[in-house]
């Protein structure tokens, strides 16, 4: 379940209370989220939409743990995140967060497979262990087949199939996924996210999504509007698929 007034569940895996974020830009404070309350469960898969500077990445940002919040908390399966230092942080990203962007932020000089491994390098798995984990998550994206090719090989559809795979190869809690479809054609954009659709399907993984595309977030369990930094309930939510 999904919730924006902060009287959801306080099982929720995701929960935001009076959530702020507040810039300065010369002597004007420019208010970019105002007082927001969100609760996620796990599973759930919820897009954001609203106009460009109405806070979305920013929101995003800040349930990853990327920037921290001017008033307010965020905790995750019972971690209070907006209280941790900068290095226990770190370490909370690396196992709980996978992060997809529109941009698929591949280093060309590695094939598939060591852009896949990277996040594993900073774990105490073993060679083989991390062999594993990759050879898994790019089974899941579809493309085991791919793993020793480079990015320069891979269409951009490809590429961000591969961005997934190392957003989940360390089996995170939660993806954060930022217009993963924004550089991409029609048909690859929606391989990418019947992709997602498979990871909460069947994977029991939470999704949330920020998105222009209707089409995208029409692939959301539930659709949410940011106004302004205020959060409002769209009318519009697809079934399970």
């Amino acid at each position: 379940m999904v919730s924006i007034d902060g009287r959801a569940d306080s099982k929720s895996l995701i929960r935001a209370r009076g959530l702020g974020k507040t810039y300065r830009r010369g002597g004007e404070q420019i208010h970019v989220l105002q007082g927001l309350n969100l609760d996620v469960d796990a599973s759930d898969f919820v897009a954001f939409m609203g106009p460009s500077g109405s806070g979305k990445t920013t929101l995003l940002n800040l349930l990853g743990g990327l920037d921290v919040p001017s008033e307010g908390s965020v905790t995750v399966a019972g971690d209070e995140i907006t209280r941790m230092s900068g290095a226990k942080l770190t370490a909370w990203r690396a196992r709980h967060v996978g992060f997809v962007f529109q941009m698929y932020n591949l280093i060309p000089v590695l094939t598939a497979f060591q852009n896949v491994e990277l996040p594993l390098l900073l774990t105490g798995l073993s060679k083989a262990e991390r062999r594993s984990h990759v050879e898994t998550a790019l089974a899941v994206v579809g493309l085991d087949d791919r793993m020793r090719h480079y990015p320069r090989q891979l269409s951009g559809g490809q590429e961000q199939r591969v961005g997934i795979a190392r957003a989940i190869v360390a089996d995170p809690t939660f993806l954060l996924c930022d217009e993963p479809t924004g550089d991409l054609d029609r048909k690859s954009a929606d391989e990418v996210l019947d992709l997602l659709d498979r990871l909460v399907r069947d994977h029991g993984k939470t999704v949330l999504l920020v998105t222009h595309d209707p089409r995208a977030a029409e692939h959301a369990r539930l659709i949410l509007h940011l106004e302004k930094g205020v959060l409002v309930e769209s009318v519009t939510a697809s079934p399970p698929r």
